[in-house]
């Protein structure tokens, strides 16, 4: 084992990020030419590859076990990422969250330059890991197996497995939905999404503080500088950037309160559908409750009732049991599990504006 290549920085942040721009850029080049979407998360999942290997190369720490499991970690979970979203683009075709900027030069740029941050953002544990200032001083470093190691290790292998399941229980779902409508209700309720809302993201989020945590012993490596260890501790940034893009960005807001209210459109327009030619009569009233528990094909309707039961027994993020879930209180839900009220449709408070506006774009 020789001493770690060091270029431009002794962190390696400066080449991680021209590779990650060099990456992105040449793939956002691709997507707008050919303007398709097959190579954008792909794209994405692979940069993360790229820079685990190129760091754990270049740092020449092949006998250090930390070094070893957190790079392989990162590319085992960039491998599985990219390679199912690959395959769920080549089975639909393209993706639909494109069609408004897939032709706009500027906005499609503006996805890939978010990418570019995701990508390099996150990547810093491993990237300040592998780097000369950390990895240098092999003498003085602990082997793999402290507290915060193991518990990293299991967070990491929870959260891989949770959102590897939900991945494809999903994409199952959706396939099933698309060719026989086995199940008419507007979100899917298979294995994992029976607890959890999200899975997904929950594995998400779990796994990236795995590998934080698998990362913080160094900051305590014999002879590593105040900086580097300050260092270690600042890439603290990825967890919590994963975090907040999932619960404020693009994760929950998209995929919570859209849903909602086009489920309480669905049932509003079923209560036009039952009147009998007088729909201005009930143009502006609420969807009524309908307290539908059945979950045949021809009961299920998407009424507002049945989707309100299941946002209040099923955890927007954690995984917990229905019967469980349903019993909590209403502000342990909110202020422990974040199913916060900026997730919620308030009926009362916006669903005569929904309508309205409904009404309006359909005049």
């Amino acid at each position: 084992m020789g001493d770690p290549i060091i270029v431009l920085d002794h962190y390696y942040l400066s080449i991680t990020f021209l590779i990650t721009l060099t990456i992105q850029s040449i793939s956002f080049m691709i997507s707008y030419v050919l303007q398709f979407d097959k190579i954008t998360d792909f794209s994405g999942g692979m940069n993360f590859f790229i820079l685990s290997l190129i760091t754990f190369l270049f740092s020449q720490s092949f006998d250090l076990s930390r070094n070893w499991i957190v790079s392989f970690s990162t590319m085992l979970w960039s491998i599985r990422l990219a390679g199912f979203l690959l395959f769920r683009v080549l089975k639909r075709g393209q993706d639909n969250r494109f069609d408004e900027m897939r032709s706009q030069f500027f906005k499609f740029a503006g996805f890939w330059t978010f990418q570019l941050c995701w990508v390099w953002l996150v990547s810093w544990p491993i990237i300040i890991l592998n780097s000369p200032s950390v990895s240098k001083n092999h003498q003085g470093i602990k082997s793999f197996g402290t507290a915060s190691d193991i518990i990293g290790l299991i967070f990491w292998s929870i959260g891989l497995i949770i959102e590897s399941l939900a991945d494809v229980e999903k994409f199952k779902w959706k396939e099933n939905q698309k060719s026989n409508g086995q199940d008419g209700f507007p979100v899917c309720r298979n294995g994992t999404w029976k607890w959890s809302r999200h899975p997904n993201y929950f594995g998400e989020i779990l796994l990236w503080w795995g590998i934080w945590l698998m990362t913080i012993e160094s900051a305590h490596n014999e002879g590593i500088s105040k900086t580097a260890s300050n260092f270690i501790y600042a890439s603290i940034i990825s967890p919590i950037f994963i975090t907040l893009l999932l619960m404020f960005v693009s994760g929950l807001p998209t995929a919570e309160r859209p849903v909602q209210e086009k489920v309480y459109i669905k049932s509003y327009q079923n209560q036009i559908n039952s009147t009998e030619n007088h729909p201005s009569n009930v143009s502006l009233n609420q969807p009524k409750s309908n307290h539908l528990t059945s979950t045949s094909n021809q009961d299920q309707d998407h009424s507002w009732d049945q989707f309100k039961e299941y946002l209040d027994s099923t955890s927007i993020l954690f995984p917990i049991p229905n019967s469980v879930y349903v019993r909590l209180p209403r502000f342990v839900k909110v202020w422990v599990l974040f199913d916060w009220p900026i997730y919620r449709f308030n009926e009362a408070r916006e669903g005569q504006d929904l309508i309205k506006s409904f009404h309006a774009s359909h005049s």
